[in-house]
């Protein structure tokens, strides 16, 4: 089976940047990446470059940052108030997960000053190249329920107690 909307995709990779630093490694946590093509679960230049890949495919795709993960935007940088924060000591680089416009996005601390931080929601990624060496295992499609929910559904789902909003 190849890869195309709607099939749900289990792939193992390796994201390198662009001095060869490995960035994560599926296969050396033991946890290969499931996604459901065609709905935006993974950066649209990966999607594209998997699209019509078959099982057992191994490729190389080498993403530039507008495909990847977007352009740095300086005007993503800005000061907040210290009490934004639930924790007491904070330090520069580190990194919070907070809802957003978009869904859920990645805080990084600049800079710690008296009463407010300077903050970065920039995606951690942004502006850089980025090199994906991905091996597909499987391709199968997807179950209503996980079209339904725009994601892939752990294997021991009740499908029948998914809210299946094509029937609403």
């Amino acid at each position: 089976m190849t890869i195309a909307p709607q099939c749900v995709v289990t792939l193992h990779y390796v994201l390198v940047d662009a001095g060869g630093q490995v960035l994560d490694d599926s296969r050396a946590r033991q946890q290969p990446l499931e996604y459901l093509h065609g709905h935006h679960n993974i950066v649209a230049g990966l999607e594209r470059a998997l699209d019509s890949q078959a099982e057992g495919a191994e490729l190389t795709v080498t993403l530039m940052p507008a495909e990847a993960y977007g352009l740095r935007n300086e005007a993503l940088k800005r000061e907040v108030g210290r009490d934004a924060f639930p924790v007491p000591e904070l330090s520069p680089g580190m990194r919070f997960q907070t809802p957003g416009d978009d869904g859920p996005q990645i805080v990084t601390v600049l800079e710690v000053r008296d009463d407010s931080v300077l903050i970065d929601t920039n995606h951690p990624l942004a502006g850089q190249t980025l090199r994906y060496e991905l091996e597909v295992l499987t391709v199968r499609d997807a179950t209503r329920a996980e079209l339904a929910k725009g994601h892939p559904l752990p294997p021991d789902t009740d499908h029948t107690q998914v809210e299946d909003k094509k029937l609403l």
